[in-house]
C-alpha cells in the first residue's frame, strides 16, 4: 500500500499526528483516540494501525502485554520531499500567471478600456419614443 493511501483517511492521518507529537503510543492510546475523535472501535483502529504499518509509515514493537508504535520516518520524509516538490512548481507557475495578469492591468486590459466599457459603447440602445 502506498503512503499517499494511509495517511489519506483522517483516522490515520490523526494517529501519525499524535505519534508525531508524542514520539510514540501504544495501541491502547491510538484507539481510544479514534474513537474519541471518530466513534470507531477498537477492532477498526487496529485495522488503521495495520495499513500504517502495511505502507511503512508505523513501526511497531511489543513491550510487555503492550503493543508500542513510533513513525518510521523513511516515508513520510519521501512525502514531505514530494510535497515540497510540488509547492516549489506550483508556486513558480502561480507567479509567473500573477505576472502575466499583472501586465495586462498595465495595458487596462482589467478595466475594460479596450472594450470601449468607460466610454459606453458596450451598453445596450436605450428604447425611447423613436423606436
Amino acid at each position: 500500500m502506498d503512503v499517499f493511501r494511509a495517511v489519506a483517511d483522517p483516522v490515520r492521518r490523526s494517529m501519525v499526528e499524535r505519534l508525531a507529537d508524542r514520539g510514540e503510543a501504544t495501541a491502547g492510546e491510538l484507539s481510544e483516540l479514534a474513537a474519541q475523535r471518530f466513534g470507531i472501535r477498537q477492532p477498526t483502529a487496529s485495522k488503521h494501525l495495520r495499513v500504517l504499518r502495511e505502507a511503512g509509515v508505523v513501526t511497531s514493537s511489543v513491550d510487555a502485554q503492550r503493543r508500542v508504535y513510533r513513525l518510521a520516518r523513511g516515508p513520510l520524509d519521501d512525502l514531505a520531499g514530494w510535497a515540497a516538490r510540488q509547492t516549489r512548481f506550483w508556486a513558480g507557475r502561480l507567479d509567473a500567471l500573477e505576472r502575466h495578469l499583472g501586465r495586462g492591468e498595465d495595458r487596462g486590459e482589467d478595466r475594460g478600456e479596450d472594450r470601449g466599457e468607460d466610454r459606453g459603447e458596450c451598453r445596450p440602445a436605450a428604447r425611447g419614443a423613436g423606436s
